[in-house]
């Protein structure tokens, strides 16, 4: 006897350069798996950053989060703890660490992965839709602070400090 879900989940199967593209916080952003595709259960984002770009110090209050970086190196500020990560490296952020992380490389390609799923909806609101497959051009101010927080709020994220790593 067999079991069918009475909420069936379709596969999902995306090439590169497939997805929904964002532009979030300087970067070229696609969802691969979302809320919506997974019954909420895992958000798959690839990432393609520019040297320099990043998060600000913050922590999740709903999903653990794991980064694969695919191309390039990332430094990860975890729990007090600084990670130097290159191509092939694995990060895991469980839900409330703080962490941040920074391109530290001239570009980046890299897989974050949150379950379970939902953080795509704060990159939704955060972020615009990409008007073509490239990092976008360096916003000519920084996002405000306080706005942020407070759409990060809306997703169980706290902002704790300014991008970078802390010293």
């Amino acid at each position: 006897m067999s079991t069918i879900s009475s909420n069936p989940i379709a596969p999902i199967a995306l090439k590169r350069n497939e997805g929904e593209a964002l532009w979030f916080m300087g970067v070229l952003a696609t969802i691969k798996s979302s809320a919506k595709t997974t019954d909420g259960k895992v958000a798959v984002i690839e990432h393609l950053a520019p040297l320099g770009s990043g998060s600000p110090l913050h922590v999740h209050r709903r999903e653990d989060e794991w980064f694969y970086v695919m191309e390039g190196e990332l430094t990860f500020w975890v729990g007090g703890e600084v990670i130097k990560a290159p191509v092939g490296s694995f990060v895991y952020g469980p839900r409330d660490i703080p962490h941040t992380f920074q391109v530290s490389s001239e570009k980046a390609r890299f897989l974050l992965v949150t379950e379970p799923a939902g953080f795509e909806d704060f990159m939704r609101a955060a972020g615009e839709p990409a008007q073509t497959l490239t990092i976008p051009a360096p916003p000519s101010s920084p996002p405000d602070p306080a706005q942020m927080a407070a759409v990060a709020a809306e997703y169980g994220l706290e902002i704790l400090g300014p991008p970078g790593i802390p010293t």
